[in-house]
């Protein structure tokens, strides 16, 4: 392996504390996210565990950060989704119409961290919860709230180690 390569795969010390320590957060998010879908027994807890793991960062703030846009798109995918679902019946024509209308609509709306988040859970929708759009959307959205709690929540624990980020100097 060439030595470019490897030093690409070389970990500093306050580097690999950080790796450890946003792994751990993302665990502990998920888990209680899970646990907590499973005590009031929501439907769909892994979408608690998806949302939990995606915003989890070693920042409370670029948690918050990475969960708004999370939360907007999963709202704005799930309501639009139920809609078309609702009016019309869903089909590969529609499936693709959803998606367009959803990534379009959140750069509309000057959602465009929004945009794919938006896009895929429409069509989730309308793929799978054609029969129930509305349930599902609502249930969708509960659950997504609840990872991202967890993860914002998690955020707020002190972080375990100290991480140095400065570059140190070579030896």
């Amino acid at each position: 392996m060439p030595a470019s390569d490897r030093s690409q795969l070389a970990y500093t010390g306050s580097t690999m504390t950080a790796v450890f320590q946003l792994s751990l957060r993302a665990a502990v998010a998920a888990g209680l996210a899970v646990a907590i879908a499973h005590f009031f027994q929501l439907q769909y807890p892994l979408y608690a565990l998806i949302a939990a793991v995606l915003v989890t960062d070693l920042s409370p703030s670029a948690t918050r950060r990475l969960g708004l846009p999370r939360l907007a798109g999963t709202v704005l995918g799930a309501a639009l989704g139920a809609t078309l679902g609702s009016l019309v019946q869903a089909g590969a024509w529609v499936l693709g119409l959803g998606v367009f209308a959803g990534m379009f609509l959140s750069h509309l709306l000057r959602l465009q961290a929004a945009a794919k988040v938006t896009a895929y859970v429409c069509g989730v929708v309308l793929l799978n919860h054609g029969h129930e759009p509305w349930s599902y959307a609502w249930y969708r959205i509960l659950e997504t709230v609840l990872g991202i709690a967890t993860a914002a929540g998690v955020g707020f624990v002190p972080k375990l180690l100290r991480t140095d980020t400065k570059k140190q100097p070579d030896a």
